[in-house]
């Protein structure tokens, strides 16, 4: 689902926005292109950062929002989409943007800290009140008879990074690949159906009653609490994989709209103190320890890896498990999910 409304296209087209005084025009504006389940911060940290860019320079800015699953919106931007930024939940749909056109650089994860990824989160699995099916584990979610959501890994970061979270914590416990292998497999053929991104899941999960289970990240818990109610309980695995969430300005779209300057420093802005303290508040993990620090009741310990350690990035990771014919497709013939 792409929720962006269109006032930039509302802009270029109205004829009376191109003189008529203080019209919109006279704001500069800003399209970020995000993953599903990032809409509810980056509505806040919009109005933080507009209140921030006006009292530092003066200028008005309207930032705009688009958000579904990540592969879909990375792919909506290689075809048109004038994105100015790019926040995902993970590198592989950056990459794509260098892939196809050069809208961005090879380097563009060099150029602001921590690998361009302001903040982390990690796949948690929730489950109803009281935990009935007594789901403790990665390896449980493969028991015969259970039902278990996830979004399609074909179209969702969350979804790619369910798979890899049960496939590396499988390693971690010391089994081998053909072991972790088979238990994705059994996995995903306790998955009822293939939602297209993290929110839909939740939808199917937590408004439609379908399910034993939804892997998630931890982020959306205390969102889906507030939303549907208290009824639904968080399982930490004892190995998790963590999810790095990098974001980038979209150079041949700021290059050609001039606004480099604006794009740059709202994304520089999300390792300030204020961002950082927002995205805490949200419940994504920050990167300026003092900040998590002062949040750290809300950030339980846990045992992590990452795409990097056990699959050797997301570039592989992607070609191996998730691009046409990879190992997700071979997985998914024997389950019968597409």
């Amino acid at each position: 689902m792409n929720t962006f409304d269109g006032p930039r296209r509302a802009l270029l087209l109205s004829p009376l926005a191109a003189w008529w005084p203080g019209s919109a025009l006279a704001a500069t504006s800003l399209l970020n292109v995000s993953y599903d389940v990032s809409r509810e911060f980056y509505k806040d940290y919009n109005a933080a950062f507009a209140r921030h860019w006006k009292a530092q320079t003066g200028e008005e800015l309207v930032l705009n929002q688009s958000h579904g699953g990540s592969s879909k919106q990375a792919r909506s931007v290689a075809d048109g989409l004038e994105a100015d930024v790019i926040t995902m939940n993970q590198a592989n749909d950056i990459d794509m943007l260098v892939e196809r056109g050069g809208l961005v650089p090879a380097n563009w994860a060099e150029r602001l800290p921590d690998r361009s990824a302001p903040t982390t989160s990690v796949s948690v699995v929730l489950v109803r009140q009281g935990n009935p099916a007594a789901i403790r584990s990665w390896a449980d979610l493969g028991r015969a008879g259970l039902s278990v959501v996830i979004p399609n890994p074909k179209t969702s970061g969350n979804g790619r990074y369910t798979y890899l979270a049960v496939w590396g914590a499988a390693l971690k416990s010391g089994v081998s690949a053909e072991a972790a292998r088979a238990l994705v497999a059994r996995v995903f053929a306790n998955v009822p159906v293939l939602d297209g991104g993290g929110r839909a899941a939740t939808t199917t999960f937590a408004q439609r009653g379908i399910g034993d289970a939804l892997v998630t990240f931890e982020s959306e818990v205390p969102l889906i609490k507030r939303e549907f109610g208290s009824g639904f309980d968080v399982v930490y695995p004892e190995w998790t994989v963590l999810a790095e969430n990098p974001v980038s300005v979209v150079d041949k779209v700021v290059d050609r709209r001039g606004t480099r300057r604006q794009a740059e420093a709202y994304l520089r802005y999300l390792w300030s103190e204020e961002g950082q303290t927002l995205a805490a508040r949200h419940h994504l993990r920050p990167r300026l320890a003092q900040v998590l620090a002062r949040h750290a009741a809300s950030f339980p310990p846990v045992k992590t890896f990452t795409v990097d350690e056990l699959f050797g990035g997301w570039s592989k990771a992607q070609k191996t498990h998730f691009d046409d014919g990879g190992v997700y497709d071979q997985i998914v013939v024997t389950t019968g999910r597409r």
